[in-house]
Order: structure tokens, then sequence, then C-alpha cells
């Protein structure tokens, strides 16, 4: 990318939220640049409140303001097919950050080709996952535009030194006391990480969580839920058809009140620092959890084993911002593929904190109850896995002879 200067670029779209950030950002890309500055605002389920975004963008010197509910797309066209996959990152992260950037990067491109800007900008910081997964995205899909990310290249340091340059400038923000955390939020998810955070050793607060209740305050009855999928989509819940948006929010609501979808770890960012997060999932919580155990009775071993091993590679991929690359795309295809018989309905109780699979059925079912059973001898002799146990361990058995001799 070109070294940019302010000749180089006269209109600029913004990724904008209307907090101390993004105002100020606003405010000195305008400024530096010498440049009209559009602002966007995606709505992907954040619950913020948007009237009167625009007049406040405006008044910060944007010269336009989209304002885009996105939140069906990114659960039909963004969670719905991660959630296919079976992804997770390091095994026990859901994605919901992950997934909402490339939405976000993809609508904030057809914003800048259609009011033919130069050039997109968005507020992540160096130290983060978000400026890679932004980046990568408006690489992919529109590389003549520049990209600006003021925080790799201006010298604030901190909150301090843009609430004190938006006095100084007079930015109309509103200088609340600072959280000891951060907190993104969308339909999928809600992430706490920094401040008090940032020390693995402190114990989350109870008061921090949004979506879900503490196990200990949650009822001391269990929550039945029949979740209907058809080829790997969740498609209604008790027999209530719902479509995508609607049915996550459905999950988030009721699996939030059974205390069900948090976690604390600690995860390997892509730019090599350790960071400790602490997320809320109640609804894709239960959703992973039902598909999962759906594709047990509806696939074949080898093709789930296969399955299991690429969803690895594929949360890798969405962690990474590599949602618009060939790679991604044939996986999904693979991925897709193996969900045309996931079909079925799982049943799932909620009960303090946890969700389990208590039963599932599937016009597709795999599972024999005549092979399974331990009483009945009819289609299994029992005596024919002598050979087969014999033939599954030759090559090992010899293999471990051999090694222990040269070691010996």
């Amino acid at each position: 990318m070109p070294q940019q200067t302010p000749k180089d670029i006269k209109k600029i779209v913004l990724a904008y939220s209307g907090g101390l950030d993004t105002s100020v950002i606003l405010h000195w890309i305008k400024k530096t640049y010498n440049c009209e500055v559009i602002a966007y605002c995606a709505d992907i389920g954040q619950e913020e409140e948007l009237h009167g975004l625009d007049e406040k963008a405006a008044k910060t010197g944007a010269s336009k303001t989209y304002i885009e509910d996105l939140r069906a797309e990114f659960v039909k066209n963004y969670v719905f097919p991660m959630l296919r996959s079976s992804a997770l990152y390091e095994m026990r992260y859901l994605l919901g950050t992950s997934i909402a950037r490339p939405l976000i990067a993809k609508r904030q491109v057809e914003i800048a080709e259609k009011e033919n800007a130069d050039a997109v900008a968005h507020g992540a910081t160096g130290k983060g996952n978000d400026q890679v997964r932004f980046e990568m995205a408006f690489m992919a899909l529109n590389p003549k535009l520049q990209i600006v990310a003021p925080w790799r290249t201006w010298s604030f340091k901190g909150r301090e030194d843009l609430i004190q340059y938006a006095k100084e400038e007079k930015i109309p923000v509103v200088a609340s006391a600072a959280k000891p955390y951060s907190m993104d939020r969308n339909a999928l998810h809600i992430s706490y990480e920094g401040g008090v955070l940032e020390d693995p050793w402190n114990e989350y607060r109870e008061e921090m969580f949004l979506l879900t209740k503490s196990a200990v305050n949650a009822p001391d009855k269990p929550t039945v839920l029949d979740i209907e999928f058809v080829e790997g989509d969740a498609v209604a819940v008790n027999g209530q058809k719902m479509q995508p948006f609607e049915l996550l929010m459905h999950l988030n609501k009721v699996g939030g009140e059974n205390g069900v979808g948090r976690i604390d770890i600690v995860e390997n960012r892509l730019v090599g620092i350790k960071s400790r997060g602490v997320y809320e999932t109640p609804g894709g919580t239960i959703l992973h959890l039902a598909h999962r155990d759906l594709e047990s009775i509806t696939l074949e071993r080898n093709l789930q084993h296969l399955k299991d091993e690429l969803s690895l590679k594929y949360a890798k991929l969405v962690y990474n911002g590599q949602w618009f690359t060939p790679e991604r795309e044939a996986l999904q295809a693979f991925v897709d593929q193996t969900q045309r018989v996931v079909t079925g309905t799982v049943k799932v109780k909620l009960y303090k904190g946890a969700a389990h699979v208590v039963a599932r059925k599937s016009p597709y079912s795999l599972y024999s109850q005549a092979l399974a059973s331990f009483e009945k001898e009819d289609l299994y002799n029992q005596a024919d896995a002598e050979g087969f146990i014999r033939l599954f361990g030759l090559t090992a058995q010899n293999a471990y002879k051999n090694y222990k001799e040269k070691i010996s």
C-alpha cells in the first residue's frame, strides 16, 4: 500500500459509532487529510441507540451518514454458515467478534464504491485482531481503496489524550467515566476485554454481564427446547418457525435466563499477544451444541471426523480475518455439502448455566438400534471382532516393537 498523503485522498468512508474514539477519528481525519468524510454505522445487533447519530456525525464534520440495518443479513449469511461448520477457535471461542467484521467491511466498501471514495477508515488499534480482519476484507473486496488506520499513525496514546483533543477542537462528545473493561456486542455475543480483566487472576465481576444470569440466580426448574434443523440451519424452536435473526434472539433470551453461554478464556491473538476475554454467547452456545449432536446421527463416521478436523481450519480462517478467501469459500462448499442430511430435531435441556442434549431424531439418521444393542446378535457376530482387531493392530504392533528395541 503506497504511503498516504493528504493530496492522495479526497473522500473517506469511516466506520463510525459516535463514541469518543470514532468522533475524534472523524475530526482528525478531516483535519489531517483535508478531505470529505462519510460516516458509516452498521447495526449488527449491538443494541445501541442509533437515533440522532447522523446529526452527531454532521456536527463532528461528516458530509453524510449511512446507518445500515445488517442484523438479518449478519445472522443468515455469516453466523449460520459458520455454525454449520461447527467452528470453535482454540476449541472454546464461538468467534462472535470475528464473524461480524467481514460484513461490516463489505458494506463499507460498497458505500465507498457508491460514493466514489478514495479510502476507507477504521478505529481498530495496532495491537488487536480487528485491524487485520477489516483490512483483509478491504483488500479482498476492493484493493484500490486506500486504508486509513489512525491508531497506527497519530500521536495519541489513550483515552485521556482523546478527551483533551475533543475539548481543544470542540468535538461534541460526552466523556463518560471510563469502564473497567472494554465491551463489544452484536447479535451473536458480547465480549469483555481489557482493564481489570487484563490480569488473568482477576475474577470477572457478576454485574458486568448483560445477556446472562449467573447460574446461582437461574431458575430452579429446567427449560426444555426442541430445536428443529433443516440442512444444518435451525428453523424452529418448540414448533415455532422463525427466521435466523429472530431465532437467535429468542435463544439468547432463553439461554441467558438460564445462565447459559459464559466463558472466560485466554486466547492467542493473530498478532502474537495472549489476550484474556470473557464472553456471553447464550444462543450460539445452544445452537452449536444442538447442531453438533444432530451431526452425530446423520453424518457417516469418516465424514464426521474429516469435518471435525476441517472445522479447526475454518475457525482459524474466521479468527484471522480470511472470510473473503478462496480457501474459506472452498471449505464452506464442503461444509454445506455435508449438511444436506443434517435435518432433524434435537431436545436440549437448560439448567443452572448448563445446556445438555437429551434426545435427537432425524429422517436421515444412520443410527441403528439393532446394531447398537448389547442384547441382540442377529446382525452382528461378536466373534468377528477378534479378526478385525488383529488386522487393525498389526501395523502398530510391529512398529512399536521395533521402536522399543531400538531405544532400549
